[in-house]
């Protein structure tokens, strides 16, 4: 499916009622004949958006020129040496501070033993930082991405925000349907319904 025949979808989803803030974009992709329980079923996908519409925010595990480097970036930028003494608490708190993260890839045992147990089931397992790796184009990266993880059925990914141009929004919605549709065993058969939807709008058919 192309951006050219999802843009009309779009422009019926920006008609919805104004609301005091400027409200998402979603999309809403409904899989059939999918078993989640089969591993090879599962989605778990960064889709590389064609047009950025926000900025995420990104921790990053390290230290020294790397720690640097990230700040200097505008990520978060977390001590290793917290994390040996970290709490579940703020542990919990710190994983649902970041949308993303990142860590020097020395310190990937560190964090998965620290972290591991509540980074896995968010699907927020850091990209490891390869040795002379800059992070700023790591970080560069993931500022475009939308993450897609397959928890139920139902998948629900957003695409942009009620003050962008239509057609923008309708070539990120194009990039996730074609990552997605790609990544399912029998492609567009796999799909039952596709749904477009404002925050607090209703939700628009596509497909």
């Amino acid at each position: 499916m192309e951006a050219e025949e999802i843009v009309e979808t779009v422009e019926k989803v920006l008609k919805s009622k104004e609301r005091g803030f400027v409200e998402s974009v979603d999309l809403c992709i409904n899989l059939k004949g999918v078993d989640l329980k089969q591993p090879k079923s599962r989605i778990n996908v960064d889709v590389t958006l064609p047009k950025k519409f926000k900025k995420p925010k990104i921790g990053v595990f390290g230290s020294g020129e790397i720690a640097l480097k990230a700040k200097e970036a505008g990520a978060g930028v977390i001590d290793p040496e917290d994390l040996k003494s970290m709490d579940k608490k703020k542990a919990r708190e710190l994983v649902n501070e970041y949308d993303y993260f990142l860590a020097d890839v020395s310190l990937m045992a560190l964090v998965g033993k620290s972290l591991g147990t509540i980074l896995g089931p968010k699907g927020k397992m850091p990209e490891p930082i390869p040795p002379g790796a800059d992070p700023v184009q790591l970080l560069s990266r993931l500022e475009k991405i939308a993450r897609v993880k397959s928890k139920t059925t139902t998948l629900w990914v957003n695409i942009g925000r009620k003050d962008m141009d239509a057609k923008d929004i309708a070539e990120n919605g194009a990039a996730v349907i074609k990552a997605i549709e790609t990544r399912l065993e029998r492609g567009w058969q796999n799909i039952g319904s596709i749904y477009m939807k404002t925050t607090m709008g209703n939700a628009v058919k596509l497909v």
